[in-house]
């Protein structure tokens, strides 16, 4: 039976080209965490080598984080066989650990991370899950020894419906700058310490405009910083959920200051890309700027994870033609 083709939205642009080896990373069979699923990665890039962190999913359907690398951006050369970064016994995230982003700031490299916990009204017979963000922090040093000595895991919005949160890597003004996603928009908040958020100011930056982001919209990889201004690599999920990549322009000095293009940059057509009952998912949470280009890796369809690349220069150029951008908000 054929699949069912994706709902009409405006035409992608085909600017990331797919690895031909994806995926590249895959579930492995008889592993007691990562036999079921893996799922989308952080990535940075230090000392030649490109750096990831992935969720995956065992038998228990747990989720857990991993650690994978590359010197070339898409051949694994090295997977460690055991967890780095499991969720604690905590209320908080009892269920999991998952979505992680990476961003490097003060010689240190902070994690951001959906923790699923049970929520305030949890009852045994229910078992109510609430999805919040999660931040912890490790020294690069300790990270790229392995030596897996996370700092302590702090909730900046406890018992809030949240997820998709990016760190940026400098100050605003003197205050640390966060972007995360309260359906269905993506909110921007301040703080002037990154361990307490409980302070920080709150308001909507950007919002879902199109068909292909219909549902709701959240932030991808950490902005990465260019030239023109920040890079958002951003999710846009349609009313039939399926899930496409879209870019965003931020401002140098103003972080609400944002442009987007109105059509996706990245939507699922491959089988891997594809569930069983056809629904198209392409989500990302790490990306990295690499000999002028830019690789952007991504869940494929909740299962495996795929890479692909573009030309910075050509990203940039989308955003002089007029017809295919628009402010980031209409309020």
């Amino acid at each position: 039976m054929a699949e069912p083709p994706l709902p009409r939205c405006r035409r992608p642009l085909e600017v990331f080209k797919r690895f031909s080896g994806n995926p590249i990373l895959k579930p492995l069979r008889g592993s007691p965490w990562e036999s079921r699923r893996v799922f989308n990665c952080a990535a940075f890039y230090e000392r030649g080598r490109i750096h990831r962190v992935y969720w995956a999913q065992g038998e228990d359907n747990i989720s857990r984080l991993g650690y994978a690398s590359t010197s070339d951006g898409f051949h694994i050369e090295e997977r460690l066989k055991h967890p780095i970064f499991q969720p604690s016994s905590s209320r908080f995230e009892m269920y999991g650990c998952e979505d992680p982003r990476l961003t490097k700031l003060n010689g240190k490299l902070y994690m951001t991370y959906t923790a699923y916990g049970r929520t305030l009204r949890w009852r045994k017979t229910s078992k109510l899950r609430l999805a919040q963000i999660g931040l912890t922090w490790i020294s690069l040093k300790d990270f790229l020894e392995k030596r897996w000595r996370w700092g302590p895991r702090i909730y900046p919005l406890p018992y809030v419906d949240d997820k998709n949160c990016v760190l940026f890597p400098e100050k605003f003004d003197g205050k640390y700058v966060m972007y995360h996603r309260i359906p269905p928009h993506i909110w921007i908040s301040y703080s002037a310490s990154l361990e307490d958020w409980s302070k920080s100011f709150h308001r909507i930056v950007m919002q879902p405009q199109e068909e292909w982001e219909w549902v709701k919209i959240g932030s991808g990889a950490p902005p990465i910083k260019l030239g023109e201004g920040w890079l958002l690599i951003y999710h846009g999920v349609d009313r039939y959920f399926n899930y496409r990549l879209g870019l965003a322009l931020i401002s140098k000095d103003d972080p609400e200051n944002i442009v987007k293009l109105r059509v996706p940059v990245l939507e699922p057509k491959e089988p891997y890309e594809k569930t069983r009952n056809g629904q198209g998912i392409v989500f990302t949470c790490g990306a990295v700027p690499l000999d002028g280009e830019i690789i952007v890796y991504y869940g494929g369809a909740d299962r495996v994870v795929g890479a692909a690349k573009a030309d910075i220069s050509e990203l940039l150029s989308l955003f002089e033609k007029k017809k295919l951008v628009s402010p980031a908000k209409q309020f």
